[in-house]
C-alpha cells in the first residue's frame, strides 16, 4: 500500500512530465507520419544541398540585378517574423487597420507593406508538405531545410533522436552565429516563451523544439547531459550565451519545480538549477555589466543606460496578447524591439536581432481572429519603429512569416464592411457566416437538421476570445501550406524579390551583411572591379613582345 506522501509525490512527477512535453498549441500527435513515407532527394538530407541551391539562387539574382554589386552592404540585420502571419492575415489586418481609424480599411498599409522589394518563399520541409515553426525557423535562420519539430539541425536528423542530434555534421549554425564570428553583436525578442520553436533556432540545437526544459527531454527517454535542453543551451552553449539581449517569456523553463516565479508560476526544471541566476554568475564571471528585468518598468528603466547584457524573461510561459495584457506589468512588442536594437547599436560593427511576433499563431490555432489581426498590429507597429531608429543605408530590415494558417477571408460584402464581423451574405438555410472563418479547429459548432447555427446570435459574439465557425473540429486549428510574403528595406533589399525556398533567406542576408559562408555582396564588389584588368593582361602582353620584337624604343616609351 502506497502512503499518502508517496503517492503525492508519483502524481506530481507524472504531472511534470505530462506538462513538460505539452504544446497545446502544436500536440505531437499531430506530426506523426503514421507511416507514410516521404518523397525526397538523398541530398536534401545535408546542409550543403541547401546551401548550394542558395547560393545558386543569389549567383542567379545578381545576374539580374546588374546594380547590386554597386548597392551598399548592411552593417545591422533585423529580421521580423510573424508566426503564422499569412497573406490572408495580412490582407484582413491591413483592413482592421484603416476601420480602427475610421476608414474603410481595405486601402490601409502595414508598416512593412510600404517597403520597396516583396518576395514569397515557399515554406515545406523536407518531410513536410506543411510546415511547423521548428523546421521553419531552421530553414530561415540556419539556412537548411529541416525535419518537421526540429530545430538546428539537418534532415539527417530524425525528431526525438537525441544520438543522431549529436553528431556534428547534423548541426547546423545559425545567422546569429555568423554575425558574433564576424564580431558583431546578436540577440532576441519574442512574446512566446525565448525557448519557443522559433527564437530557439537562433542558437539551439534539438531533435525535438518541446525540449524546452531537461524533464522534457527525459519524457522522451532521453538523457538530459547527452542532449542538452533549449533553456540551458542558451545559457550555456554557443551561440545563445553570448547573445547581448534576450526578451521574451519562459520564466518556467529556468527554475526548478521547487521555486514560484515573480508572478505565481511553478517551475518545470526537475535538475534543481536555476538557469537565471547561472545566467547572471556567468556574467559577472565576464566581469560585464548585465540585467536581469522581469516587468515593464524595469525594461523601460534601461531604455536609455543598457548594460552590455539583458535578459528580459516577462511570464511564466508566453507574453499575453497584447488585448489581454497588462500594460502596467507587460511591455509591448514595439518597446522590446526598442530596447533590444538601442543596446545593440553600441558594437560599431553592427548586429543581427530577430524579433517575433509570436502569438498571432496562436490566437489562430484557438480560431480567434480578432487577437490575430491585433497581434499583427503590434508587430507592424514594432517594424515601424525599428525603421525609425535604423537607417535604411547601413540596415537591413527584412519581415516575413514562418508558415500561413487556414483563416480564410470571403463572402461578397461591400467594401468597409467590418472585417471582424458577419458576411453580407448568407447561406443556402439563410444562416450568416463570418467573413473571416477557418476550414477546421476548436469553434466547431454542431448542426441541427443539417443546418448551421447563426454564430451572430451567441451571447458572446465578438467577445476578444469569441472563435470564429470552422468545417472541420479539431483540438487546434492547422497551418495552412501557402507560400508566405517577404517584405525587405535597406541594403541589397531587391535581392528578397521572387519565388523562392525558405532556406534561402539566411544566404540573403549574410550575402547583404558580408558574414557567414557564400557569397557577399562586399565580395562581389570586389570581383566586379578587379576582372577587367585580367581580361587585359593577354592584350598588354601583346603589345609588349610587339614592341621589344621590333626595337621601337618610343613604342616601348608609350606603352610603359
Amino acid at each position: 500500500m502506497l502512503s499518502q506522501t508517496t503517492f503525492l509525490s508519483l502524481l506530481l512527477s507524472f504531472a511534470t512530465s505530462r506538462l513538460a512535453c505539452a504544446d497545446r498549441y502544436h500536440p505531437e500527435s499531430a506530426t506523426r507520419s503514421g507511416g507514410v513515407t516521404f518523397n525526397s532527394k538523398p541530398a536534401e538530407l545535408t546542409a550543403q544541398y541547401w546551401s548550394d541551391e542558395a547560393q545558386a539562387a543569389i549567383r542567379a539574382r545578381k545576374a539580374r540585378l546588374r546594380d547590386a554589386a554597386a548597392a551598399p552592404t548592411a552593417r545591422n540585420v533585423v529580421m521580423f517574423l510573424g508566426d503564422g502571419m499569412s497573406v490572408t492575415t495580412l490582407a484582413a489586418a491591413r483592413t482592421l487597420l484603416g476601420q480602427r481609424q475610421g476608414r474603410p480599411g481595405e486601402e490601409s498599409l502595414l508598416a512593412f507593406e510600404t517597403f520597396p522589394t516583396v518576395g514569397l518563399t515557399k515554406t515545406y520541409c523536407v518531410d513536410a508538405q506543411i510546415a511547423d515553426s521548428a523546421c521553419s525557423a531552421t530553414a530561415y535562420l540556419c539556412g537548411a531545410k529541416a525535419n518537421r519539430g526540429t530545430l538546428g539541425l539537418t534532415a539527417a536528423v530524425p525528431r526525438r533522436d537525441c544520438a543522431a542530434a549529436a553528431d556534428p555534421a547534423a548541426q547546423l549554425d545559425s545567422i546569429a552565429a555568423w554575425a558574433l564570428a564576424d564580431g558583431r553583436d546578436a540577440g532576441i525578442v519574442t512574446t512566446t516563451r525565448v525557448t519557443h520553436a522559433s527564437p530557439a533556432a537562433a542558437y539551439a540545437r534539438a531533435a525535438n523544439r518541446n525540449w524546452e526544459n531537461d524533464a522534457s527531454v527525459r519524457s522522451n527517454n532521453q538523457d538530459p547531459n547527452i542532449c542538452l535542453d533549449i533553456a540551458q543551451q542558451l545559457v550555456h552553449s554557443y551561440p545563445g550565451n553570448q547573445f547581448k539581449v534576450i526578451l521574451g517569456g519562459g520564466r518556467r523553463e529556468f527554475i526548478p519545480t521547487s521555486t514560484i516565479d515573480e508572478e505565481g508560476t511553478p517551475g518545470r526544471r526537475t535538475d534543481g538549477r536555476n538557469l537565471i541566476e547561472e545566467w547572471q554568475i556567468d556574467k559577472i564571471a565576464r566581469n560585464a555589466t548585465y540585467q536581469y528585468v522581469w516587468n515593464r518598468s524595469q525594461l523601460t528603466s534601461l531604455a536609455q543606460n543598457t548594460p552590455e547584457y539583458i535578459l528580459g524573461l516577462f511570464e511564466g510561459s508566453h507574453l499575453q496578447y497584447n488585448l489581454q495584457s497588462d500594460s502596467a506589468s507587460e511591455p509591448t512588442l514595439t518597446e522590446l524591439t526598442e530596447v533590444a536594437i538601442r543596446s545593440l547599436s553600441r558594437n560599431n560593427k553592427g548586429f543581427f536581432l530577430f524579433v517575433e511576433g509570436g502569438r498571432i499563431d496562436h490566437a489562430h490555432h484557438a480560431n480567434r481572429p480578432q487577437l490575430a489581426l491585433d497581434e499583427t498590429l503590434e508587430m507592424s507597429a514594432a517594424v515601424a519603429r525599428a525603421a525609425e531608429l535604423l537607417s535604411e543605408d547601413d540596415s537591413l530590415i527584412v519581415v516575413t512569416a514562418d508558415h500561413a494558417h487556414v483563416m480564410t477571408l470571403n463572402g461578397y460584402s461591400p467594401r468597409g464592411t467590418d472585417i471582424l464581423g458577419p458576411s453580407n451574405d448568407r447561406d443556402e438555410a439563410g444562416v450568416p457566416y463570418m467573413t473571416l472563418s477557418y476550414t477546421n479547429g476548436p469553434g466547431f459548432r454542431s448542426h441541427l437538421n443539417d443546418t448551421r447555427p447563426d454564430v451572430t446570435t451567441e451571447s458572446n459574439f465578438r467577445a476578444i476570445n469569441w472563435r470564429s465557425h470552422v468545417d472541420v473540429p479539431l483540438e487546434s486549428e492547422t497551418h495552412g501550406g501557402e507560400d508566405v510574403a517577404v517584405f525587405a528595406r535597406g541594403p541589397q533589399h531587391a535581392m528578397f524579390a521572387g519565388l523562392y525556398e525558405q532556406s534561402q533567406l539566411p544566404h540573403l542576408m549574410a550575402y547583404a551583411a558580408c558574414i557567414g559562408p557564400g557569397l557577399h555582396a562586399c565580395s562581389a564588389a570586389t570581383r566586379h572591379f578587379t576582372i577587367l584588368p585580367l581580361l587585359l593582361i593577354p592584350f598588354l602582353l601583346y603589345k609588349l613582345l610587339r614592341c621589344i620584337r621590333c626595337d621601337d624604343s618610343r613604342s616601348l616609351f608609350i606603352f610603359l
